[in-house]
This record gives structure tokens, sequence and C-alpha cells, in this order.
């Protein structure tokens, strides 16, 4: 094909190719825009409630362990052979007050009683013996001093007439003589007469010894019986029948079950928020009532479990926990075992983990929210054009699911509850009640269970 010809052929091929090119360009030329609409402003449903006014009663929760008011240890305050055990004395087994657990042979204390007492028997003979050897001795110096009398009377009249040249010299040294010795007599028993009283002060102090010997061998005798002195359970048992005991051996151990006790570790801070203030010093101070002074009530309760015990605070520890800045709180519960119904509420026993709800004085007219509603120092209100709004507020008492409003807020304010996310202010709102947050918020507020 000649040159020419192929080129016109290219033209020719190329015309529609133009031609829709420029059609394409007067379409986009020529076409109408669509009309921008402005964009709609977008409304989120958010649950709130009314702020509401209530009689806040201050809470604070605490746990601890329970344990058992007082514990007892049977401790063997003599030696000797175990002849006799309760057959109910195991470990986990109920007793009642006076019940004889144990007794240690008695024996070698009964044998020591009588020999003591024949000890006594012979020391107050000898007494006796003291009393009527002393009148003897009395009635035998009233003797002799008569017969001194005599003789000294009898030496005078001899020297008279030795004077007079009537007896000899020899007569008069002779009844001299006679004085003399009857003189040594008087002396003598003047002598055991004194020593009388000494010889039965001894005896008495010998008897004194004796009886109290006595007593402690009849003590002794009495410790080989060991009896519980309260209602109790048995939590241990080291004993044996027939086994021999050591002076200082525990023998047994046994928990008051009439009064439980609990301690639990309250920080200083949420412990001080639900005293009640005092204007005047306390009186009687070691008498004082630490639930009724501090206006303190407290309740026992099962984790987990829709159970309550009233209890009573009765002490705080002595100091204070260095590390966790806690303090001791111990409450007590009345009868632990017999309040328990079998299948509906189990007894408080040793060891059991348990909640302690301490309860203070009700704060009239106080303005709560639930906890989870403060966002750092503000809330988010629902303003009066539907509208979000931040509002700053002053937290007064923090409660583990509310907090009181000291300032910020108003009763009735439109509160939200529920999670937003962002939280714009100004953004626009459909309010919609939670009245069973609001239900949930008064009641926990006012002391009821949550």
């Amino acid at each position: 094909m000649e040159p020419n010809t192929r080129k016109r052929s290219a033209w020719l091929s190329a015309i529609p190719v133009l031609m829709g090119i420029a059609i394409l360009v007067v379409l986009v030329k020529t076409r109408e825009r669509p009309e921008q609409a402005p964009p709609a402003e977008r409304t989120t449903t958010v649950r709130v409630i009314q702020v509401p006014q209530v009689n806040l009663v201050p809470r604070v929760l605490a746990y601890g362990d329970v344990a058992p008011g007082k514990v007892w240890e049977a401790v063997a305050e003599v030696k000797g052979q175990v002849v006799e055990m309760h057959p109910r004395l195991k470990e986990g087994e109920f007793l009642a007050a006076g019940t004889v657990i144990l007794n240690i042979d008695p024996t070698d204390y009964q044998l020591a009683i009588a020999q003591i007492e024949g000890d006594i028997q012979a020391t107050r003979a000898q007494l006796a013996e003291s009393q009527v050897k002393e009148q003897n001795t009395q009635a035998s110096l009233a003797i002799e001093r008569e017969s001194l009398r005599l003789s000294e009377k009898e030496l005078k009249r001899k020297r008279d007439l030795a004077a007079k040249g009537t007896v000899p010299q020899s007569d008069v040294d002779k009844e001299k003589r006679t004085v003399l010795s009857q003189r040594q007599s008087v002396t003598n028993l003047e002598s055991s007469l004194r020593l009388l009283p000494a010889e039965r002060r001894l005896l008495e102090a010998q008897l004194a010894r004796y009886e109290a010997k006595l007593g402690s061998a009849r003590l002794d005798l009495t410790r080989c019986t060991l009896v519980l002195p309260f209602d109790a359970r048995i939590s241990t048992v080291n004993v044996e029948q027939s086994q021999s005991v050591r002076t200082g051996d525990v023998l047994a151990v046994a928990d008051d079950i009439r009064i439980a006790e609990i301690k639990a570790q309250v920080p200083m801070q949420r412990l001080r928020n639900a005293m009640r203030t005092r204007d005047e010093p306390l009186e009687h101070f070691p008498e004082v009532d630490p639930g009724e002074v501090l206006g303190i009530t407290a309740v026992l309760r099962l984790p987990d479990f829709d159970l309550e015990w009233p209890a009573r605070l009765t002490r705080l520890s002595p100091n204070i926990d260095p590390e966790t800045r806690t303090v001791g709180v111990v409450v007590e519960v009345e009868e632990p075992y017999r309040q328990a119904r079998p299948g509906i509420r189990p007894p408080l026993v040793k060891g059991l983990f348990v909640q302690v709800a301490f309860r203070g004085q009700p704060r009239p007219d106080t303005l709560v929210i639930p906890r989870s509603a403060l966002h750092g120092d503000s809330v988010y209100l629902v303003g009066t054009d539907e509208r979000l709004k931040v509002q700053p507020v002053q937290v007064g008492l923090i409660q583990p699911e509310l907090v009181s409003i000291q300032d910020g807020l108003t009763a009735g304010d439109r509160l939200l509850v529920s999670d937003l996310v962002p939280a714009i202010e100004g953004m626009r709102l459909q309010a919609q009640p939670d009245p069973d947050t609001l239900e949930r918020l008064v009641r926990i507020a006012e002391g009821a269970s949550e």
C-alpha cells in the first residue's frame, strides 16, 4: 500500500475518537453541580438521675477473721498419770461449762495430805503439852519461891542465934547452902517459864507451815481434776488415757462459744469520717464504751451471702500499724453458734473470713452521687438546653460506692450516670431517667445493705 493511502486511513480512524473526546468535554462543562445539605447535629442518649438529698449514714467496710472471745488452755498444774478422760474430749466437740474433762491420778496428793494432817496433829499435841508444862512450871515455881522464903527466914534466925553464941557457925553455913540451892531452883524454873512462850511460838509457826502445806496439797488435789470454765468447743487435744503428764503441759484447748470476736484493720481517715464529734471531754475514761462514745455501730456479713449478724464495737487496738496507717477495731457477736440455723445461717466458726460494716451517725440533708459519676473533680450534668455541662464540685465524704458533695451541685440537678466517651461540653444529649440507680443510691446512702 502506498504511503498516502496509509495516512488517509489513520486519519479516518482517529475522527470518531476525537469526536468522543469533544462530546465528553462539552458534557462535563454543561452538567449541573449537586446541592450540599448542612450536616445534622448528633444526639447522644444518656442515663441520668436527679441528685438526691438524703440522711447520709457514713459507712466503713473492713474485713477480718472470726476468733473466739476467750480461749482456755487446760494446763497441767500437777504431774501424774491421766486416769480418766471425758468420752467427748475430742476436737470439734461441744461441752458445757462445769464439765470434768479429765482426772490426773490423785493418790500422791492424797498421801501428802494424810502425812501433813498427821504432822499438824502432832504439833497441836506439842502445843497442848507446852501449855500444861507452863501451868506445872508456874505451880512448881510458886512452891519453890515459898520454900526459898522459908529458907531465907531460917537462915536469918540462925544468924541471930550464932551471933548470941547459941548455935555453931556450921549450922549457919549449912542453912546458907540450902538457901543458895533453893534460889538456884527458883532461877531454873523462871528460866524455863520464860522459854516456854518462845517454844510455843516455834510450834505455832511450825503448825502454820504445816497448815499452809496442807492447803497447797489440797489445792494440788483439786488440780488433779480439770473442769471446763465456760461453754466451749474443743479445738485441740494433746493427751491420751493413761498418759503421764508433767506440770505445764497443755492437755487441751477450748474456745468460748458465747462470744465471737473479729479484729478488722480500718484506715484512720475512714474511721474518723464515721465518728461522732464531741465538744465535751470524756468523763470516767476507763469505763467508756467505745461504740457509744464514737457513735459507731457494726454489722457482720458473710461476703457473697445475704446474711448479717448484729455486732458491737468493744475496743480499739492500742497502736497504729506504721506501714498501712490502719487501726485495729475489735467487734464482738454474742451467741455465734446459737444464732446458727442449719442450712440457712452457718455458725461463726473460728477462722471464718467476714466483712464488718461500721456505721456512723446520720448526716442530714446531704447531697450524694454515685462514685462512678465523679470524673476527677467534676461531674457531667444535663443543662436546661439538653446539652452537656461539665460542673466542678467539692467532694466531702467518700464511700465505697458513693460520695457526698459539699459545693457545686443542688438537689434535683440532672446527673449523668452512664459512661460518655468522648465527653465534649455542649454536646447534645437525650436524657433517660434511671430510677433503679437512684433507688439503689438512696438505699445505700441511708444505711441499707448493698
